[in-house]
């Protein structure tokens, strides 16, 4: 059962649309990422879910408790929830054990063991209770705002892009530290981001808003390897999309023949392949020819090699390819990068995905 309800939420500012017909279930305890380029509506969403702004149309339900429902509408403050902004919005003058305790009974004969117990939560050490804001870092910051989030201990968390601005260590390090401490208090969670990794990795349900609906929502390993159309592919992660022709549980492309993880559609349509799926092998040897007399599937040469540590890409272009768009970009281990005019193979492993609407 959906500890939180969102159905048929809509919201306008004039002319513009914001939110259309948003339906969003989120079950308790889980986490749930709302991701979606800048001005898709996601913030709007959050908010409308805090209380801060009213919705035009829809229904929010939490807990089985209505809190939208026609014109009724609980304030922000009675509604049990937890905010966490993009800047932590921490008070400047007050000092850090303040700000974790601003929502606590002052004379409440545990404040003191409470605020402590949540500084230790989230992994700062007890000598900042008496610094400000401005003294501590950006992270730090942020880790505070959480603990003052939990210190009512609300039933649902909202973080809107509470990881942005900061560098990419410390936010893959801040997301880990924020998914414990939320999963070990058993809080249901919404995160908004614009960040495609950030999503797939904090979230157990993730919900995909494009110009103001909910265009795909699931399991994060789900969408990426099956999304419904060409844009979710491509904003969820690299892809290498081709166009086939699809009989029988097979594509016949630029790559030879694949499986496809599909129905029995038949005729021209879009195929998609993450690039972990390509493998290259370096063979100088001649191509042989393929039966049309063209390209020969499944073999390329490589154009360009760009490196990146770890994980380096390569743009492999396939020569006469019929309907080939362009080079192929694939990742490669830095370990044996083949050389620019290096003569290749692409192996695929898995299954090709074909998109639910047929190419027109």
């Amino acid at each position: 059962m959906s500890f939180l309800q969102v159905q048929g939420l809509g919201k306008r500012y004039g002319d513009a649309v914001a939110l259309e017909d948003v339906d969003l279930s989120v079950t308790a305890g889980s986490r749930t990422a709302i991701v979606g380029r800048s001005g898709s509506g996601k913030t709007t969403l959050l908010r409308i879910v805090a209380g801060f702004e009213t919705a035009d149309t829809g229904r929010i339900v939490l807990d089985g408790r209505p809190l939208v429902d026609g014109g009724g509408m609980v304030p922000a403050h009675r509604r049990g929830i937890g905010y966490v902004p993009q800047d932590g919005a921490l008070f400047p003058h007050l000092s850090i054990a303040d700000n974790i305790g601003f929502g606590l009974d002052r004379n409440g004969a545990d404040r003191r063991t409470r605020i402590a117990e949540l500084l230790e939560a989230v992994e700062l050490a007890p000598q900042m209770l008496e610094r400000r804001p401005h003294e501590l870092s950006g992270g730090q910051q942020q880790r505070v705002a959480l603990a003052r989030a939990l210190a009512r201990k609300p039933a649902l968390m909202l973080l809107d892009e509470p990881f942005s601005a900061l560098d990419t260590g410390l936010r893959d390090s801040l997301r880990r530290t924020v998914a414990r401490v939320l999963c070990e208090a058993g809080i249901a969670t919404i995160l908004v981001t614009h960040d495609q990794s950030e999503a797939l990795s904090f979230a157990d349900q993730v919900a995909v808003m494009r110009e103001g609906r909910l265009t795909q929502v699931g399991p994060p390993q789900e969408l990426y390897r099956r999304p419904r159309d060409r844009e979710t592919a491509t904003f969820l992660g690299d892809a290498i999309i081709l166009p086939a022709e699809v009989e029988n549980g097979w594509a016949r492309c630029s790559l030879g023949r694949l499986a496809v993880a599909a129905g029995p559609q038949r005729g021209a349509a879009e195929i998609m392949l993450r690039p972990e799926q390509l493998r290259l092998v370096v063979d100088d040897r001649d191509a042989p020819p393929n039966a049309a007399g063209g390209g020969p599937e499944g073999w390329g040469r490589v154009i360009d090699v760009e490196f990146g540590g770890s994980v380096c890409k390569v743009a492999v272009t396939l020569g006469n390819a019929p309907g080939q768009p362009g080079p192929l970009l694939l990742r490669h281990s830095s370990l044996d990068l083949p050389r620019i005019g290096s003569r290749v193979r692409i192996q695929v492993q898995g299954e090709a995905h074909l998109f639910d609407a047929p190419l027109r």
